[in-house]
């Protein structure tokens, strides 16, 4: 028999959930509201006087070919990074589901990372990869390879797509062992028993059990390589070099703050809301699909 939750006063739920929805509407629905208003505007820098122009600046942003260089940097950035912290986490996570001596010291260091911020694990990754003081760039010199990502565009954008995921990764682990913790031993124990081997137990019982928990990832990965990994390109490429690494919600950040073209910021920053909700309602419609609940 199915418990159902009765409040005496009638008032009480909406009192309990009005915090969340101010904090949606102030930070989320406010923000969006400003950035439409002001994406069919044409601004000075300073915000003084405004100029009614429709779809101008949408139109100017389609023509550019400096903002169709960064939606397809942010394409090959974003699914990389999904990717590659997804597949690392899945592979450490497995590791740490076996009985292994010191395995608590195993998952505390590899959930270390995600306490650091994107711009501090920027600079940490800067500091490591500079061409003149870095210690990995000192070694890749040794080895005969030429690494200097302030002037190499694909050093640059893997650079970055490295320090993005190397963060994303102990968050991506933290569900992946919790979802491999909650598969019934007795399942695998019964398919070992009928003799099948490690691979096929996890690709044929584990891995389509974790489904759910993937599908939860790809959305907050994607979500997270769109927006979250603002701090890492600021602090290690700001872009560069000749917009190698100018993903759009940098480009966003750029053309609004660096340029002060506030209605083209504005305008870009709508179709970036576009395109992630796009890419959600997507992975929704196919990709849940295959999910086994």
């Amino acid at each position: 028999m199915e418990k159902r939750v009765v409040f005496k006063n009638r008032y009480l739920p909406y009192i309990l959930i009005a915090p969340q929805i101010m904090i949606t509407l102030v930070f989320f629905f406010w923000p969006a509201s400003q950035a439409l208003y002001q994406s069919v505007l044409q601004e000075d820098p300073f915000g003084i006087s405004s100029k009614f122009v429709g779809l101008k600046n949408f139109l100017e942003i389609f023509t550019d070919p400096v903002y169709l260089h960064s939606v397809r940097v942010t394409l090959i950035f974003s699914f990389s990074v999904a990717g590659l912290a997804m597949s690392v986490a899945l592979l450490l996570a497995t590791m740490a589901d076996r009985v292994i001596r010191g395995a608590t010291g195993y998952k505390t260091l590899i959930i270390w990372p995600y306490a650091v911020a994107p711009v501090v694990a920027g600079v940490l990754w800067f500091f490591m990869f500079n061409p003149t003081v870095g210690i990995i760039s000192f070694y890749l010199e040794r080895l005969g390879y030429e690494w200097n990502h302030t002037l190499d565009g694909e050093q640059a954008l893997m650079l970055v797509i490295i320090a993005a995921t190397w963060r994303e990764i102990s968050y991506n682990f933290l569900f992946f062992l919790a979802g491999l913790q909650a598969i019934p031993r007795s399942l695998i124990e019964a398919a070992a028993i009928d003799g099948a081997a490690p691979f096929r137990r996890f690709w044929s019982i584990v891995f389509p059990l974790l489904s759910p928990t993937g599908f939860f990832l790809i959305v907050v990965n994607m979500v997270y390589a769109f927006f979250d990994t603002f701090g890492v390109i600021h602090a290690l490429t700001r872009g560069g070099p000749n917009n190698a690494t100018n993903i759009l919600v940098f480009k966003v950040y750029h053309d609004g703050f660096m340029h002060l073209d506030l209605g083209g910021s504005a305008a870009q920053s709508v179709i970036l809301m576009i395109i992630v909700i796009a890419l959600t309602v997507i992975q929704f419609r196919y990709i849940e699909r295959k999910v086994h609940y």
